[in-house]
């Protein structure tokens, strides 16, 4: 057998893979489950969505290799939603780059940013690929907690005491998943000025600004926040 590279030696199974392999055991014994462990759709896209999809197929170009950086369309879109949702300015053509999904986001972004022994604030809880990718890199997770008495927020009198010279990147997302807490601005910019201080990459995992919330927010609404800061969002 080929022998795999080291770095799979410490890589585990995905933690929502072995959980939903224990959901499907536990419902072939007939117990009732309530699957909480991804947010997957429910509901089927609207019809006016598949008409889309099914038209944008029959495309003259459909059928090629598509630009690596989107669509200027699609980009443009989004960067039209950043600004009607969240009176953010941003440059279609070099500030926003269409994803897969997080996850590719996450393993593009610790590639271009961390070297071998650098260190990753990651907040617990929190999603567990931010700890995967970072093993898989040959980064070092420095887990910070966040506590209900702090309103699920960093702790930065704690985060201060911490030796933060090898700290290259901190994952941070508001809404948070799973705690639910929807963040603010005011601790947005907390954040910033500490990424700023300590030349940190703060990057803002933010998939569910608009789930229960009136008020949806974007890390790039704090003045500066481009300096320091990258936001994922879907």
């Amino acid at each position: 057998m080929i022998t795999t590279a080291k770095r799979l030696e410490i890589i585990e199974e995905y933690y929502f893979s072995s959980k939903l392999r224990e959901v499907r055991q536990l419902a072939s014994e007939g117990k009732p489950i309530i699957n909480m462990g991804i947010g997957s759709p429910d509901l089927k896209p609207s019809q006016a969505v598949i008409d889309a999809v099914v038209l944008a197929m029959q495309e003259e170009n459909a059928h090629q290799y598509q630009s690596y950086q989107g669509l200027p369309e699609l980009r443009q879109g989004m960067a039209d939603f950043y600004e009607n949702n969240y009176g953010v300015d941003l440059n279609p053509n070099t500030e926003i780059l269409p994803l897969m999904g997080s996850k590719e986001g996450i393993m593009h972004i610790s590639l271009a940013f961390l070297n071998e022994g650098d260190q990753v604030l990651i907040p617990n809880p929190g999603y567990p690929t931010y700890t995967s990718v970072t093993n898989l890199v040959g980064a070092v997770p420095v887990y910070y907690d966040l506590k209900e008495a702090n309103n699920w927020e960093p702790d930065f009198e704690a985060l201060e005491k911490l030796d933060l010279s090898k700290v290259k990147i901190m994952w941070m997302g508001y809404p948070h998943m799973p705690t639910g807490a929807r963040g603010s601005l005011q601790l947005f910019e907390k954040l910033v000025a500490f990424a700023k201080k300590h030349n940190i990459l703060l990057i803002n995992d933010n998939p569910y600004s608009f789930v229960l919330n009136d008020n949806p927010m974007s890390l790039l609404q704090v003045d500066g926040a481009k300096e320091v800061a990258l936001e994922l969002n879907s």
